[in-house]
C-alpha cells in the first residue's frame, strides 16, 4: 500500500486540544497512535484525534487508489430490508428529499431540529396512507443524521462506506468513536447496533438499540431492529411489545402489522 502525497492534518477540540499530524498516509495511523501515548490528553481528546485520523486516512487512501488483497470474509448477518443500518443503498446525507410540508433544509439549531422532528413524528403517526408515511419517514431519517457535529458526520459517512465495502471491523471502530464523542446521539447507537448484529454480537446490539430508544423512543428503525432480534431470540412477548410500539410510531412500517398478528397468535398459544 503506497501513497506518494504528503499530508498535514490538524485536529482541534476546544482551545486545549490540538494535534498536528504530518507525513505520508501509510504512516498516519501509526504516528497518531504513538504520538498520542506521549501526550497528556484527555481520553475524549485522544478518541477524537485517532478517529479523525482514521476517517481522513481512509478518504486519502481511497482517493489515491489503495490496492489490497485479502481473503474473502463470510457474509455478515443482516436485518430485513428497511431495517439495516450503514447501507450503501441509502448513503448518509443523500436520502431522497420528501415533499412538502417537510423542509428541504435541516435547521442549524438543535432546538429547531428537535421541534421539527417532533412535528414529523406526529405527522407520521397520523399518516393517512403509505405514501404520506414514507415522505415523513424520509424526512425523519434525514434529521436523524444531523448530529450537529461535522466530525461525527464524517465518521458516520466513513462507517457507512466501509460497512458497504464489507469492512465491518473498521466501521465498528468508527462508530465506537461516534458514541464516545456523542453519547446523546441516538442514531450513532442505532447504527453501531446494526454493525454489531452483522458481527454476531447480539447482546451488545440489543444493548445499543435500547440505548438509542432511551434517547429517542420514536426511533422506528431501532424499534424494528429490536423486535426482529428479540423474535429471533425467542423472546416473543418482548418482540410483540416492540412491534406494537413500532406501529404506534409508524403505522405503515413494512411487514409490521403481519408480524404483530403472527406474534399475537404465538403468544396467545403460549398462554399469557
Amino acid at each position: 500500500m503506497v501513497l506518494h502525497s504528503e499530508w498535514l492534518f490538524t485536529f482541534q477540540v476546544g482551545a486545549e486540544c490540538r494535534f498536528d499530524v504530518r507525513g505520508r498516509a501509510p504512516y498516519l495511523f501509526g504516528m497518531a497512535q504513538s504520538s498520542l501515548s506521549k501526550l497528556r490528553l484527555s481520553p475524549t481528546c485522544q478518541v477524537f484525534i485517532f478517529a479523525a485520523a482514521l476517517a481522513v486516512g481512509l478518504h486519502a487512501g481511497a482517493s489515491a487508489g489503495w490496492a489490497q488483497s485479502a481473503e474473502p470474509s463470510p457474509a455478515p448477518k443482516v436485518l430485513p430490508p428497511g431495517v439495516n443500518g450503514p447501507d450503501s443503498d441509502s448513503p448518509p446525507g443523500d436520502l431522497p428529499k420528501p415533499k412538502a410540508p417537510i423542509a428541504e433544509t435541516i435547521p442549524d439549531s438543535a432546538v429547531e431540529r428537535a421541534k421539527l422532528l417532533d412535528d414529523l413524528y406526529a405527522l407520521l403517526a397520523t399518516a393517512e396512507d403509505e405514501q404520506a408515511a414514507e415522505e415523513n419517514a424520509q424526512g425523519i431519517m434525514r434529521l436523524w443524521r444531523a448530529s450537529g457535529s461535522d466530525t461525527v458526520g464524517l465518521l458516520m459517512d466513513r462507517a457507512a462506506k466501509t460497512f458497504s465495502e464489507k469492512k465491518p471491523e473498521i466501521a465498528l471502530k468508527l462508530l465506537d468513536a461516534v458514541v464516545e464523542l456523542a453519547p446523546d446521539y441516538a442514531e450513532g447507537w442505532s447504527q453501531r447496533a446494526h454493525v454489531l448484529y452483522a458481527e454476531n454480537q447480539i447482546d451488545r446490539a440489543v444493548g445499543d438499540l435500547r440505548r438509542a430508544l432511551a434517547l429517542d423512543p420514536n426511533h422506528f428503525r431501532a424499534l424494528d431492529a429490536l423486535g426482529h432480534i428479540l423474535q429471533e431470540m425467542g423472546e416473543k412477548k418482548s418482540a410483540l411489545q416492540a412491534y406494537r410500539r413500532l406501529l404506534e410510531v409508524h403505522p405503515f412500517a413494512t411487514g409490521a402489522k403481519q408480524t404483530v398478528e403472527e406474534l399475537e397468535r404465538e403468544v396467545a398459544g403460549q398462554g399469557i
